[in-house]
C-alpha cells in the first residue's frame, strides 16, 4: 500500500510539474499598456470642490445634473417640449474645459465657481451627460482682463498647469479603463489642443481610450488636403461619425459677416502654410445642413451680456404677446443650417444662415457676434448653434469605441 501511495504522489507531482511548466511555457495574454497616471493624486483636485461637473458630486452642486429641457418652437408657432434625459450607467466620460469668461481682475482668475463659469459649462457641456460621465474641472483660466490687458499668454500657462492637473487626477483615480472625450470651447479647446499634442499622443494609453476630441473655437491646422500632421501627428480630422480616436474642430461665422469678407476674420486662420480645420458635426460629408441648437431663456451673466449685439430677444418676433417658455431652454427646428467654407482668403470656418420668414411668428435671427472685438463672428455660439449635432455625433462615437473593445 505504502509502494501504491508513494508512485500515485510520484505520479501527481509529475503532472503538476508538467502542468506548471506548460503554464510557464504559454504567451502571456497581453493586458494592454498602462495608464500613464495611475496612482498620481493632485491636491487641489482631490476633492469636490474645484469641480463643476463630477461623478461624486451631488446633483444640487452637479452643474451637469441640471434642468436641460427644451421648448421646441416651430416655424407655424405650435411648440413642444424635449425632455432631457441623463444616462444611468454610461459606458464613457467626457471632461470638459470651458472658454474664458472669468471677469475677475487680474491675470488669472480664482479657484471659485463664478455665474460665468456656470452659464458656460450648463450651455456647452451639461448636455453630453445624455451619454456620458461628465467632469468639469474649475481652473485659473486667463481673465477676460488677460485679453483686454495683452497678457492672455502669461496667464495661459497657469491656467494649462491646472488643467493638465486635473486631467492628470481624472486618469488616475476615475478613468478605470474608460473611454474619454474631450470638450473644449476657445481657451479650454486651446488648452486641450496642447494637452493632446505634448501628452496624449505619447502615451499609448491615452491614445486606445481617446474617443475623440470636440476642440471648437480655436484653430487645429493641418496640411491642406490632408486629415493628420500639422497641430497634431497622430490624432485625425474625423470624417465619419462612428470614427474614433479624431478631432472635431471649427469656428463659425455668419453668412452676411462684413468682416469676414474683408478677411479680418480671427478664427479659421492659415498659419505658416496650414489651413484650419473645419468639421460640421452636423454634416461630417459636407453640405449646407440645418443645425441643431439649443438656447439658453436666461440671459448671459456678468459683463459679457452687455458686450452682446442684441438682435432677438427670445424665438418669438413679439415676445411680449408670445407664449412664456417654461424650460430653461429653447430650439429652433430648421431656423438655422451651417456648411464648411474655405474662402478666398484662407479662413476655413462653419458658415451659419438663418432660414427666416417674416410673416411667421418666430423671431428672424438670433444673438451672437460681440459689440468689441471686430473679427470674432459668432464665437460666442460656438457651442450653441450645433449642440444637439454635437452631442448625437459623441454618442454615436461612443458606442464605436465601445463596440471595438
Amino acid at each position: 500500500m505504502n509502494r501504491i501511495l508513494i508512485a500515485f504522489t510520484l505520479v501527481l507531482s509529475s503532472l503538476l510539474a508538467a502542468c506548471s511548466d506548460s503554464n510557464n511555457n504559454d504567451p502571456q495574454v497581453d493586458q494592454g499598456p498602462p495608464n500613464p497616471f495611475a496612482g498620481f493624486v493632485s491636491t487641489p483636485y482631490s476633492g469636490g470642490d474645484n469641480w463643476l461637473c463630477h461623478p461624486a458630486l451631488t446633483d444640487t452642486d452637479n452643474v451637469c445634473a441640471r434642468n436641460l429641457d427644451a421648448t421646441l418652437v416651430f416655424a407655424d408657432g405650435s411648440t413642444e417640449i424635449e425632455l432631457h434625459n441623463r444616462a444611468a450607467d454610461p459606458g464613457v466620460d467626457c471632461f470638459y474645459v470651458y472658454p474664458t469668461v472669468s471677469g475677475d481682475p487680474g491675470t488669472n482668475s480664482d479657484l471659485e465657481e463664478g455665474a460665468e463659469e456656470i452659464f458656460a459649462t450648463l450651455n456647452q457641456a451639461a448636455r453630453y451627460s445624455r451619454f456620458c460621465r461628465m467632469f468639469a474641472p474649475i481652473y485659473r483660466q486667463a481673465t477676460l482682463a488677460a485679453i483686454v490687458g495683452g497678457a492672455f499668454g502669461e496667464g495661459g500657462s497657469i491656467a494649462y498647469a491646472d488643467v493638465l492637473d486635473s486631467f492628470k487626477h481624472y486618469m488616475g483615480n476615475h478613468n478605470n479603463g474608460r473611454g474619454f472625450i474631450l470638450i473644449g470651447h476657445s481657451q479650454g479647446a486651446g488648452h486641450l489642443k496642447k494637452l493632446i499634442a505634448d501628452t496624449v499622443e505619447n502615451d499609448e494609453y491615452l491614445l486606445q481610450h481617446l474617443v475623440s476630441a470636440h476642440l471648437i473655437g480655436s484653430a487645429v491646422r493641418k496640411p491642406e488636403g490632408a486629415d493628420i500632421g500639422g497641430d497634431f501627428q497622430q490624432v485625425s480630422v474625423c470624417r465619419t461619425s462612428d470614427q474614433t480616436g479624431c478631432v472635431i474642430n471649427y469656428s463659425i461665422y455668419r453668412d452676411s459677416d462684413p468682416e469676414l469678407a474683408a478677411g479680418l476674420a480671427v478664427f479659421g486662420t492659415p498659419s505658416n502654410g496650414l489651413t484650419a480645420v473645419c468639421t460640421n458635426p452636423a454634416a461630417l460629408a459636407g453640405g449646407d445642413v440645418s443645425l441643431n441648437g439649443y438656447f439658453p431663456v436666461a440671459a448671459v451673466p456678468g459683463v459679457i451680456d452687455a458686450l452682446i449685439v442684441k438682435r432677438a430677444d427670445g424665438p418669438y418676433a413679439d415676445s411680449a404677446s408670445a407664449p412664456p417658455i417654461t424650460t430653461p431652454f429653447y430650439a429652433m427646428p430648421d431656423f438655422i443650417s451651417g456648411q464648411c467654407v474655405l474662402d478666398e482668403n484662407g479662413i476655413s470656418y462653419l458658415e451659419a444662415t438663418v432660414h427666416a420668414d417674416p410673416l411667421d411668428p418666430r423671431a428672424d435671427d438670433f444673438n451672437g457676434e460681440f459689440v468689441v472685438f471686430p473679427g470674432w463672428g459668432l464665437h460666442l455660439v460656438d457651442m450653441t448653434l450645433p449642440m444637439g449635432d454635437l452631442v448625437d455625433l459623441g454618442y454615436t462615437q461612443a458606442e464605436a469605441w465601445l463596440q471595438d473593445q
